[in-house]
């Protein structure tokens, strides 16, 4: 029901049998190949069934294989990658921070190399998906500078949080209200790792940034997409099967509005997953690419949580219910309007 805080072992087991995580990996690593339009089928697939299990897969694909995948040394590849395929590992991003959420150009989480030929990445970051639960996390910082400032550039570091020294230290789990199968909370970062886990950019840490970042919001029209089907398809079949003074909900016209409503925003998310399958691979730099992905992200979430409220609204007291699939669907959804660029924000990028 999603009513209880994280995932039952059982659901674990069976998630990483089927081992969706794959379609992220290139084949040299033991992966399906990481074709962006076969994560884009795999996210759609399981958000019709769980909205919550989506974005673990969409986290660990979208904000650290990719990025692996595409920055990563080869050794880092090699160890890491493999590892995910082989040993089921998951990964995680840390961006955020309690002082800088949306201003992340700001952080104050800063590294600096060692003469043991590692780096020292010291800072708190809150708010990232899986915490305390991933194996790995790429760990977002910028370079100190000898007199102890900050420069303007940001750095990404995978720590492996089963090596010494690596491990993030959880220092509160927040009671988020929806998602609940996923853990958030604070976390102090005060690590040492090899040079070799840094991530190399093409040009500048910036635009590998917002390379990821604008990859992994053209990619959540296929979270949108499985979603978004699921309360169509209950949403029609609650109106055919519920009749009030005589008649199906289906006879009234503002049921009607509603549903042809939820069915436009099938076909609008549809169009876009067709357009990032098709334009957004990992061999492609997005740097240039904001107004797409800005717009991609914020329309498409805006349209969950719409689906959600018309859900509710045509559920009747039965939507209000923590456990039934509406009242989830409104809670599980609003967050998305918020996280990786909050929506009031982008619309002003856009405009």
């Amino acid at each position: 029901t999603g009513v209880d805080r994280g995932v039952p072992p059982f659901v674990i087991q069976r998630f990483r049998d089927v081992d969706p995580l794959s379609v992220y990996v290139p084949e040299a690593y033991g992966g399906r190949g990481g074709t962006i339009g076969h994560s884009m089928t795999m996210l759609e697939e399981t958000s019709y069934h769980s909205l919550p299990l989506s974005l673990v897969l969409g986290i660990n694909g979208g904000l650290f294989l990719q990025p692996v995948a595409k920055y990563g040394s080869e050794e880092a590849k090699a160890r890491v990658l493999s590892s995910v395929i082989a040993d089921k590992k998951l990964g995680g991003l840390m961006i955020t921070e309690p002082d800088f959420g949306s201003d992340a150009f700001a952080m104050q989480t800063g590294w600096e190399a060692t003469d043991r030929g590692t780096v020292k990445i010291e800072g708190t970051k809150h708010w990232a998906g899986l915490t305390g639960w991933a194996d790995y996390w790429l760990l977002t910082a910028r370079p100190r500078t000898s007199d102890g400032n900050l420069r303007r550039d940001v750095d990404f570091f995978i720590a492996d949080s089963n090596m010494p020294g690596q491990n993030v230290e959880v220092e509160e789990l927040y009671p988020n209200i929806g998602l609940k199968m996923i853990p958030y909370g604070r976390n102090r970062v005060d690590v040492e790792v090899p040079m070799s886990s840094r991530l190399e950019p093409h040009s500048t840490g910036v635009k590998m940034m917002l390379d990821l970042l604008y990859r992994s919001r053209l990619q959540m029209p296929g979270m949108g997409m499985g979603y978004l089907r699921r309360i169509f398809d209950e949403a029609l079949e609650h109106a055919r099967e519920r009749f009030v003074g005589g008649k199906s909900l289906l006879d009234y016209d503002q049921v009607r509005a509603r549903l042809a409503r939820l069915q436009s925003f099938v076909t609008g998310t549809a169009a876009m997953c067709m357009e990032t399958s098709g334009t957004a691979g990992v061999d492609r730099d997005l740097f240039g690419e904001g107004l797409k992905a800005n717009a991609f992200k914020t329309v498409v979430t805006d349209w969950m949580q719409e689906a959600a409220q018309s859900f509710v609204q045509l559920s009747g007291g039965n939507g209000y219910r923590e456990d039934h699939r509406a009242g989830r669907a409104l809670v599980d959804s609003r967050p998305y309007q918020i996280f990786e660029g909050s929506n009031d924000i982008l619309y002003q990028q856009v405009t």
